[in-house]
């Protein structure tokens, strides 16, 4: 598996496994994961070659950090890369009132409360090293500060105000951390690609993660973010690369497209997609995955995996060989834009 040198705009250097781990599947997101199995999924992980881990305080209530912790222990610091997440605290309270019922399963009775401040940022940080047993992450995102989580473009500017106020926010504590080289690298993990533009219109980021927002199906980001990004030498992690099932499984019954059942439209735009990559005897799966790593600012790529399995398949995914004709055909048919980076 190839790695990627990142130099954030500031020169801290930071490699990147072109495949990371996105943690929330074993903080029991969807379904209980056991713990041999988990443990099984990051032996595997790191037998392949992953060396990014991405983790955040909301996945599990803390339970992806913990479990996290052990796999660590005995592994030299500098041979992995970690990022997690601000912009939560986590608070205890009964069972039946915990964050992510019916989300999260068999997770610690615990609740989020948004803390998008300085204070919150350091104590979010202070937390997430404890839960983790390190005594530093390489880069530090700011969790769901999006329309939706937030339920409204008011509201989500709202917490951006927050994040941003000189003195108070969160954003200065971020740029404290980062100066005094507590961290590598600042930005935020998010599901939409307009927050992270309104961020740096306002603030200093290194790096953003994107959930879904760039992918065969979602392109708009290249309208003005992902070219912004490119500029400024801002690296980019794409999670959700299959639009959260759709671009993995094909259209048919059941396929979901952004956590919800795909649309008529979706399910026909994904049948013809996948008809010219038969075509040229590739999965859809692979073509997914490949692209998203076309653009010169993805650093990496965080399929989520829950068992060793689902490793092995993500690497065998990534390591398929796509003829060059396959991009040109999907342009051709407008499936993907013109000026999309694919890859050579």
């Amino acid at each position: 598996m190839r790695n990627t040198q990142f130099q954030t705009p500031r020169g801290a250097k930071i490699e990147f496994s072109e495949l990371g781990f996105g943690s929330a599947p074993i903080g029991n997101l969807y379904a209980p994961v056991p713990q041999a199995q988990v443990d099984a999924t990051l032996d595997a992980a790191w037998a392949a070659g992953i060396r990014y881990f991405d983790t955040a305080p909301l996945y599990g209530l803390g339970l992806a950090e913990t479990r996290l912790n052990a796999f660590f222990r005995g592994k030299p610091r500098q041979d992995f890369v970690v990022s997690t997440k601000v912009g939560r605290l986590l608070r205890a309270c009964p069972p039946d009132q915990r964050t992510g019922i019916g989300k999260f399963y068999e997770t610690p009775g615990r609740r989020e409360v948004f803390a998008y401040t300085y204070d919150g940022v350091m104590r979010s940080l202070e937390d997430s090293l404890e839960r983790l047993g390190l005594d530093h992450v390489d880069i530090l995102l700011v969790h769901d500060i999006d329309v939706f989580t937030h339920g409204s473009e008011a509201a989500r500017d709202a917490h951006i105000a927050t994040l941003m106020a000189p003195g108070s926010g969160g954003y200065d504590a971020l740029v404290k951390l980062r100066d005094q080289k507590v961290i590598k690298a600042i930005g935020a993990g998010v599901n939409e690609w307009q927050a992270p533009q309104r961020l740096v219109e306002q603030g200093d980021f290194d790096i953003f993660l994107l959930a879904g927002r760039y992918t065969l199906l979602e392109q708009d980001a290249l309208d003005s973010f992902l070219p912004v990004c490119q500029k400024r030498g801002i690296g980019i992690v794409l999670g959700g690369v299959y639009n959260s099932g759709i671009l993995a499984t094909g259209a048919g019954p059941g396929a979901m497209f952004n956590y919800n059942p795909a649309s008529r439209a979706i399910q026909d735009r994904v049948a013809g997609i996948e008809a010219i990559c038969n075509r040229h005897g590739v999965k859809l799966a692979e073509a997914a995955l490949r692209f998203a790593l076309a653009h010169p600012s993805v650093t990496s790529v965080i399929p989520g995996a829950s068992s060793a399995e689902q490793i092995a398949l993500n690497t065998r995914t990534l390591s398929a060989q796509i003829p060059s004709a396959l991009w040109a055909d999907l342009q051709a048919a407008e499936y993907i834009r013109k000026d999309a980076p694919v890859p050579a």
